[in-house]
């Protein structure tokens, strides 16, 4: 009886520390709401929200050439991605402990794939390496980051009884692997299925992916053919269970590498051009210096300095300090409905408390939701809304709500409830919430760095984030200002990624790896 007061009263205690943060979560999300661009500027946006109704009730399944291909292509990349993220990521988890190994693989997952696609767009076109690498790279970094989390968690116990003399190899592989392969092999297969939605997202930026015919369906107003494609990726991915499995995987590996198309020819004048000069600012560049640089009568070495100072002032002043505004705004706004999402979500979804079929359809809406990628939920509350900040906060908070709720939920069916327990509100929030919550919330700033990641590449479709300026300066081939956009981007969510881990408790890192 003690024991379980002392434990009832530490619970409790913890969810009192949950208590604060989230009325702070809450103070700041309605800020942020009162200073974002919420206006709804389409005309009639019922009428569309009809006509992608209809779309999705009568789907043109036929409409799509070269629809078998194009899924393929989403799951090759996605295989193939993974692939070599894993093969750089698990050796780097050994050393993740060295600063300057979780340095460097913070700064490249903090960068989103599409990001990463633009980059390689100009260095390899539009070429199977641009897809494979732009997802096998912030992977990569993930992988390693998790992996050494999960590999903390190891128990020691193991490496005591090996017998003297054993090799590393095998008391790595014995001692600790054996007892993490679980977790690991679960976190892999999630990881495949973020790589399947940023395969599909890919798309967007011209790789022939899913994504590609999903937003030039939807653009047209090819309602019809749109929902049936966004259906059967949904499908793909609430299949992977049944079609990934692992003795399928070297065949799937073999037909992806065989299905790839044609790599072109690359031209190595054009990438050493543009790793030289492009991305150098102006001033920096081989022909500035011909011009002015080291020539009597020229300009000097601290002229250009000087002009390098006033562009890069510019740059941050004009493009980047809006852009981390705006982005800020829009993720701490999708944040804080995210939290009311999943919270109302994992109620909903409780067999305790809806009952037993509610509950089940509930935790299907869940699935859906959270396989459709947000840049493809932003795109089409766009149509509906218009070009603000709204549709992008109701994407977030759409998709990753229903992960964190799906997630809770799985945790919530493990709690066990009294005898007296009501199947009401007023009991599921006194036996199951209090026990439910802290992992919830945890979750929920676990993915706080995944929504300013998503944040900064919905700039795409027009709101004025980091991503925004980062697309306008590739739009106008200025990639030295794209690359100054890309580490500012990194590096707040690098920021952020410490401030929200420093409101978790360091037992949470191997329950929560799959928030990542």
């Amino acid at each position: 009886m003690i024991g379980q007061a002392v434990t009832s009263s530490r619970l409790f205690a913890f969810v009192g520390y949950w208590k604060k943060v989230t009325l702070v979560l809450w103070a700041l999300t309605l800020l942020c709401f009162y200073f974002a661009d919420t206006e709804i500027i389409a005309l009639d946006p019922w009428s569309e929200l009809l006509l992608i109704g209809q779309g999705f009730i009568a789907p043109d399944f036929f409409a799509t050439e070269y629809l078998l291909q194009a899924l393929w292509q989403t799951v090759s990349f996605a295989l193939l991605g993974v692939l070599i993220a894993l093969i750089l990521g698990a050796p780097l988890a050994l050393v993740y402990h060295k600063p300057y190994v979780a340095a460097f693989c913070a700064f490249v997952r903090s960068i989103h794939e599409i990001f990463w696609a633009l980059l390689f767009l100009q260095i390899f076109g539009l070429s199977p390496l641009t897809g494979v690498l732009a997802i096998a790279l912030p992977f990569a970094a993930t992988f390693a980051r998790v992996f050494s989390d999960i590999l903390q968690q190891s128990p020691t116990t193991t490496l005591q009884t090996l017998p003297q003399g054993t090799d590393r190899v095998s008391r790595y592989l014995y001692g600790r692997l054996a007892h993490v392969l679980v977790p690991v092999r679960a976190y892999v297969r999630y990881r495949f299925e973020c790589a399947l939605r940023s395969s599909a997202v890919l798309g967007f930026v011209g790789m022939p992916t899913l994504g590609f015919y999903l937003e030039t369906a939807f653009r047209q107003g090819h309602y019809h053919q749109g929902a049936a494609l966004l259906m059967l990726f949904i499908a793909l991915i609430g299949t992977i269970p049944y079609w990934c499995r692992v003795k399928a995987l070297p065949v799937y590996f073999v037909l992806a590498v065989w299905a790839l198309p044609e790599l072109p020819n690359i031209d190595g004048a054009l990438i050493w051009r543009f790793l030289s000069q492009d991305i150098l600012p102006p001033m920096f560049q081989s022909q500035t210096f011909q011009n002015y640089g080291l020539q009597s009568g020229g300009m000097s070495v601290g002229d250009i300095l000087s002009q390098f100072g006033d562009w890069l002032i510019s740059l941050l002043s004009e493009q980047a300090l809006p852009g981390i505004i705006a982005t800020l705004l829009l993720a701490v706004a999708a944040l804080g409905m995210s939290h009311l999402f999943a919270l109302i979500g994992s109620a909903i979804s409780d067999r305790r408390l809806s009952g037993g079929d509610i509950a089940q359809a509930n935790r299907l809406l869940l699935l859906i939701l959270r396989s459709v990628p947000e840049y493809i939920f932003a795109f089409v509350f766009m149509l509906l809304l218009g070009p603000s900040m709204l549709p992008a906060i109701l994407a977030l908070a759409i998709h990753n709500g229903a992960l964190i709720a799906y997630l809770t939920v799985r945790h919530a069916d493990k709690v066990g409830v009294s005898a007296h327990f009501n199947h009401r509100v007023d009991g599921y929030g006194y036996e199951v919430l209090p026990a439910i919550y802290p992992n919830m919330m945890a979750l929920l700033f676990y993915r706080f760095e995944v929504i300013l990641r998503e944040t900064a590449i919905l700039g795409m479709l027009g709101i004025a984030t980091l991503g925004f300026y980062i697309d306008s300066n590739f739009a106008e081939i200025r990639f030295n200002g794209a690359l100054v956009l890309m580490c500012v981007t990194a590096l707040v969510n690098i920021l952020v990624d410490i401030l929200s881990r420093r409101l978790l408790y360091s037992k949470n890192k191997g329950q929560l790896a799959c928030a990542h």
